[in-house]
């Protein structure tokens, strides 16, 4: 139940900041974000392992793309593609619209339930696959704050969202020309469950059944499209520093 952040401001410098922590079985081998494929050498990504794919990567005309299953969905299925392919399919275009469209079109029969989002410095959609054969519904986020975890964007029923997206909302936002990421890494990192005692509440997931936060990223992308920055944690983001992707 990966955790996916987002701050569109349209007309601002930065207009897309988006984080997002991976939670993943911890034995399950990755590389970091890197140019992995040679057959799409334009794309810096994680590269999965064990399925090839990826959950996070952005392309050099500034498209970023992310994943995460839905409820219920952990893990492959027998007679599955990996989920991992769709940010590779949707980075092979040059913007996010582009890239929206031709996702809804994919059979959402062929994976497991997924949420994907799908971002430029313009336009920003998330698709919502229910994974049984049903639609993939492509819908717009809108202006301001938003998170998504396994269910629906700002999803009122998620313990995660409820705890912590006010706390995003009230705290500065990142200065990516200054390299300020202070307060958003500080709620990355936050193990803090609020009332609750279930670990799935905080945004760096601990648990002892080798379930956790496996990695964080932070990402913005420019107005005038000199190229995105994107820092990376190789770890939960409480105990791995944050560093800059090589582009």
């Amino acid at each position: 139940m990966c955790t996916i952040v987002m701050l569109r401001r349209p007309g601002h410098a930065w207009p897309l900041v988006l984080a997002a922590n991976r939670d993943e079985m911890r034995d399950r081998p990755w590389l970091p974000p890197a140019r992995h494929w040679p057959d799409r050498a334009d794309v810096v990504a994680g590269r999965d392992e064990r399925a090839g794919g990826t959950w996070l990567g952005v392309n050099d005309a500034g498209v970023v793309a992310t994943i995460s299953n839905r409820r219920g969905s952990l893990g492959p299925a027998r007679g599955k593609r990996s989920r991992g392919e769709l940010p590779l399919f949707a980075l092979a275009h040059g913007d996010a619209a582009a890239a929206a469209r031709a996702l809804a079109e994919a059979d959402g029969a062929a994976y497991r339930s997924f949420n994907l989002v799908i971002a430029d410095r313009r336009a920003a959609f998330w698709l919502r696959s229910p994974g049984d054969g049903g639609a993939i519904e492509r819908l717009e986020v809108p202006p301001g704050l938003s998170m998504l975890t396994a269910g629906e964007l700002d999803d009122a029923q998620s313990p995660r969202i409820r705890e912590h997206l006010p706390r995003f909302r009230a705290a500065p936002p990142p200065d990516p020309e200054r390299g300020d990421w202070r307060a958003w890494e500080e709620l990355m990192a936050s193990r803090d469950t609020g009332a609750a005692a279930d670990p799935f509440t905080a945004m760096t997931v601990v648990t002892e059944t080798g379930f956790g936060t496996v990695s964080s990223s932070l990402i913005a992308l420019p107005e005038d499209g000199r190229g995105s920055v994107w820092r990376f944690a190789a770890g939960p983001p409480d105990r791995a520093p944050y560093v800059m992707v090589a582009r």
